[in-house]
């Protein structure tokens, strides 16, 4: 299936003179070219894990410069609780959290079309999914988190930031 989020991450947005995150990690050299999260024991499910990037991808600035790695999780839509594909992905200033391998694409995962809680996770926020199962296909879905209208599971999943919500 095909995702095209779009998400905040608080501790790097900035509100002034618009809304997008500051990519000081990528500055200093620190975002690791190897996808963090399976290290440190997360779960990987039908193909997601050890994803990498390239210093090329590292190397875009402007509102597509690269803020840090994430990690996308569809879960059943039966049960929310299971994980049954995962994928580590990176997240530009604007909020699109992209492929690692270009730094651009829209998000693949592989398995098989279907309706799937989606939720996404980094590792110094706390994570958000979407409060239903939603549809998603071969056909990019579109799934703004930053927008106040989408709804999250449980009470207070994001933050609200100026106009937008944010992990």
């Amino acid at each position: 299936v095909s995702l095209a989020v779009k998400a905040w991450l608080e501790g790097a947005l900035v509100t002034s003179p618009a809304l997008q995150m500051y990519d000081s990690l990528r500055t200093r050299g620190v975002v690791p070219l190897t996808e963090p999260y399976t290290a440190l024991g997360f779960p990987n499910a039908s193909g997601g894990g050890g994803e990498t990037t390239s210093a090329g991808v590292l190397a875009t600035t402007g509102n597509n410069a690269i803020v840090d790695w994430v990690r996308i999780e569809l879960r059943s839509a039966a049960n929310p609780a299971t994980i049954v594909a995962t994928r580590q992905c990176l997240i530009q200033r604007d909020g699109d959290v992209v492929s690692a391998s270009d730094g651009t694409s829209n998000v693949s995962l592989n398995i098989a079309a279907g309706s799937y809680y989606v939720a996404i996770r980094h590792r110094n926020h706390l994570g958000c999914m979407t409060a239903s199962a939603i549809a998603l296909s071969g056909t990019a879905t579109t799934l703004d988190l930053r927008a106040p209208a989408t709804a999250t599971y449980g009470t207070n999943a994001q933050k609200a930031v100026s106009t937008a919500m944010a992990l």
